[in-house]
């Protein structure tokens, strides 16, 4: 399975469709973007960030553009918002298992864990 990922969104009880979500490959306080998606009717992508061929040891980063996806349900938030973007750092030790990184969120909280 590679690497995978979906977002729900705890104030409305559902998965984040439409949210946008962008991958790095990171090495110290560089980024190099890998990808940029939209996730779909679901939360998730539609497809594995990485498959099982192509994903490699090492540090990646998430970004979650948490902030537009409520402002595009229609949700009144401050500004500056309390949450603008959410950065997962995460690291890959063995590219033969299957790595889920999911994210619940709020436009006030979020958690995430390595999923199955």
């Amino acid at each position: 399975m590679g690497l995978s990922t979906h977002v729900l969104d705890t104030m409305h009880g559902c998965p984040a469709a439409g949210m946008q979500v962008t991958l790095y490959a990171t090495e110290g306080d560089a980024a190099t973007l890998i990808k940029r998606l939209t996730l779909n009717h679901e939360g998730r992508t539609d497809a594995p960030l990485f498959d099982n061929a192509s994903l490699r040891t090492g540090t990646y980063r998430l970004t979650f553009d948490v902030a537009a996806y409520f402002k595009a349900r229609g949700v009144a938030l401050p500004e500056p918002n309390f949450l603008g973007r959410v950065h997962l750092d995460f690291g890959i030790a063995h590219a033969d298992q299957h790595y889920h990184v999911p994210l619940l969120v709020s436009p006030w909280s979020y958690s995430t864990y390595r999923g199955s």
